[in-house]
């Protein structure tokens, strides 16, 4: 495989940062997942580490170098996440489960396999148009399903950010399965937050997107989307992969010299600041939480 790949999160106007995003390859498949912890929601950026460290986890283990279904590994995975948030609920008598959106995406045998629950997005590029595009599992766009408001209301309704599934809600998720769809060489996949592609339109992403550079196109959106939000945004968070080596980038991954059990695994650092003080726990507590919760449920389910 050849591929670069960027990523980068903004904290924008909010006190903290709870989304969480990374990715993961080995010799032959690549993960990329992006997570936004509800900000309605206490301890949302628990629920979205979680996500990302269990689905970069089990890909380790399992891409050895390929997974056996792409398919079953992201709705089996995801679903997983949503049972270790109700166990962590359980755990810590918590009077809300945390909560988090999720889009994963995996690559192998030049095929794209993608599945999301609730508003955060994947899109697929191809010599400057949209291919395709994840559907939100939010109100307004049910509404507009339904036929109850037109397209150009959905950007200014009072419920554009609700959304009605999620991991760690109080009902099973909805998890979307998108077809597969084949990769060709210069091909741009993006994942994103609602905090970017609710203050950067479709069109403009795509625009944005048509540099020959994905790290700077990545840069450039989030920059576009931190402008636009100022004091009103949310968190920004995107991923960018240009899919092949079309350009000879001195940045491009390839990935035919690593050894065959081998991962490499680059989670996006996330800073947050200490001016919230009823935050109750650290970076440190989300992660040893986490460690017992996967280290729990290993030894129950053997998985």
């Amino acid at each position: 495989m050849k591929f670069t790949i960027f990523q980068n999160s903004r904290q924008g106007p909010r006190p903290y940062n709870q989304d969480r995003l990374a990715y993961s390859y080995s010799k032959d498949a690549l993960l990329l997942v992006v997570a936004d912890g509800m900000g309605g929601h206490r301890h949302g950026e628990v629920a979205a580490e979680l996500a990302v460290t269990t689905l970069t986890d089990a890909f380790q283990r399992l891409a050895l170098p390929t997974l056996s279904s792409p398919a079953k590994f992201l709705t089996d995975h995801i679903q997983q996440i949503h049972d270790m948030i109700d166990q962590l609920t359980q755990a810590r008598e918590m009077l809300e489960a945390p909560r988090t959106t999720i889009v994963a995406a995996v690559v192998q045998r030049g095929m794209l396999y993608c599945a999301h629950v609730g508003d955060s997005r994947l899109y697929h590029f191809r010599d400057g148009h949209l291919l395709y595009r994840t559907e939100d599992h939010s109100v307004v766009q049910s509404l507009y399903n339904k036929g109850i408001i037109d397209k150009e209301d959905m950007s200014t309704h009072p419920y554009r950010h609700k959304v009605y599934s999620c991991l760690g809600g109080d009902v099973p998720p909805k998890i979307t399965l998108s077809d597969r769809q084949e990769l060709i060489e210069g091909d741009t996949v993006l994942l994103c937050t609602d905090g970017v592609w609710g203050a950067v339109a479709d069109d403009q992403i795509k625009q944005i997107l048509s540099g020959t550079s994905i790290s700077d196109n990545i840069t450039r959106l989030l920059n576009e989307a931190e402008h636009v939000s100022q004091e009103h945004g949310d968190n920004m968070s995107a991923i960018g992969l240009q899919w092949g080596d079309k350009l000879n980038s001195q940045l491009a991954v390839s990935t035919i010299t690593m050894p065959m059990g081998a991962t490499t695994t680059i989670m996006n650092p996330i800073t947050n600041p200490d001016s919230d003080a009823s935050h109750e726990f650290t970076d440190d507590d989300i992660e040893k939480t986490i460690a017992e919760i996967q280290q729990a449920l290993r030894k129950s389910k053997r998985v």
